[in-house]
């Protein structure tokens, strides 16, 4: 018998029994849908991520101390010397040190707001943002002479601009740590705009975080921009060198580059997503297990077929090929349908992100065809794995037996 011939059958086999066909694929579209989702998913995070760290800068560069235990330290100069020393290597240096200060504003008191120090190499002008991605709204970023001459001056995030001042903060005052402080600059909303979250911060002077108790003997942070994303490995090397020779030990601090945090960050995510693929594919499993079953009813149902086939001259093979090609027959057609499922179900997850999540406007679960070919192709071999058994033992019956079975 040709494999037209036996696909037609195949599929006459399954217009026959509807339910019962939809019911034996079910298992194969839940699980090539649930793994279409997962890889689309898994993709339009990576691409949300990239575009992320590709917003704030793929040459910036994460400097952590943490000198517990030291009697050594290291001081904002010391950064600026060695952005001096190799400007081949270094474009920008900001020092970025969270202090611990109460935030006030009238009678009211603001626990969760991050106090940031740091100089106005934070902010690049050209791109109209901080190496954080951080925009200004109104008014303007710290300057040099406010960061020189410590002066009173501050940055607001979103939240404090709408919660303190309703959204008319640029130019009044708020007290940190009991100091008045002006507001020359108000950025962009960046998160959700809530207590606590990226837009409960404010940006002062270094120095004047220093003075509020910024870093001591905890954890300090600096913010260095590379060149170009080609130079980022030879300024993390001087950084390196340099924070050595100081505590002469690697344990007291980390350099990162962007780079290296977006490789991190991908292998983790690829490392998840194929946990969860193969959580997923559990389903593909029991949607094979059904089809085996239905095949073993249906070489049954059909003993007599069989044993008329065979006594007309039929071979084994025929026999096997014919239930093997309905099996794959099954498997693909619940692949194809899993597929369109997965793929509209994509969609409507990238609607819904976009709509309940603040920020990720930019997200997009996207399918791949790859993913979608890959998905289909082992749909089918699911079909063929789980569908030779039956096939087998229809090829090996007796066709005596086969023509008196009733």
């Amino acid at each position: 018998m040709k494999m037209g011939q036996s696909f037609r059958m195949a599929i006459k086999s399954l217009l026959t029994s509807k339910m019962r066909a939809l019911l034996t694929m079910l298992g194969i579209i839940i699980g090539v849908a649930a793994v279409i989702i997962i890889v689309s998913l898994g993709n339009g995070m990576q691409q949300y991520m990239n575009a992320q760290f590709e917003q704030v800068g793929v040459n910036l560069i994460q400097v952590m101390v943490y000198p517990m235990g030291s009697n050594r330290e290291v001081k904002p100069d010391d950064f600026y010397n060695l952005e001096n020393k190799y400007p081949q290597y270094i474009d920008s240096v900001s020092p970025y040190l969270s202090a611990s200060a109460a935030v006030r504003h009238g009678a009211d008191e603001y626990e969760h707001t991050s106090v940031y120090g740091v100089s106005e190499t934070l902010y690049n002008a050209e791109k109209n943002q901080t190496v954080n991605g951080e925009k200004i709204k109104e008014g303007r970023f710290l300057s040099y002479v406010d960061v020189e001459r410590e002066q009173k001056v501050c940055v607001i995030g979103n939240y404090l601009n709408q919660d303190m001042f309703q959204g008319k903060g640029l130019g009044q005052t708020l007290t940190i740590g009991g100091t008045p402080y002006t507001v020359i600059g108000v950025l962009d909303q960046k998160a959700d705009s809530t207590e606590g979250s990226g837009d409960d911060l404010i940006y002062v002077p270094y120095g004047l975080a220093q003075q509020l108790g910024a870093g001591g003997m905890g954890m300090q942070t600096y913010l260095v921009t590379s060149t170009s994303q080609d130079t980022s490995s030879a300024a993390k090397g001087v950084i390196e060198s340099m924070l050595y020779r100081i505590y002469e030990d690697e344990g007291y601090y980390m350099v990162m580059t962007m780079s290296e945090m977006m490789d991190m960050m991908n292998s983790m995510l690829s490392v998840l997503m194929t946990i969860l693929v193969v959580i997923a594919a559990i389903s593909l499993v029991v949607g094979g297990i059904g089809i085996m079953n239905i095949m073993l009813v249906s070489v049954t149902e059909r003993t007599r077929e069989i044993g008329i086939r065979k006594s007309l001259g039929a071979k084994g093979k025929d026999i096997r090929s014919q239930f093997i090609i309905e099996a794959a027959t099954t498997s693909a057609i619940g692949g194809v349908l899993g597929i369109v499922l997965g793929i509209l179900l994509a969609n409507l997850f990238t609607t819904l992100v976009g709509a309940l999540v603040s920020g990720a406007e930019g997200f997009a679960a996207t399918p791949t065809a790859g993913g979608i070919a890959v998905s289909f192709g082992v749909s089918v071999g699911i079909g063929i794995l789980f569908g030779y058994l039956p096939a087998n033992k229809a090829a090996k019956l007796n066709p005596i037996d086969a023509l008196r079975y009733d």
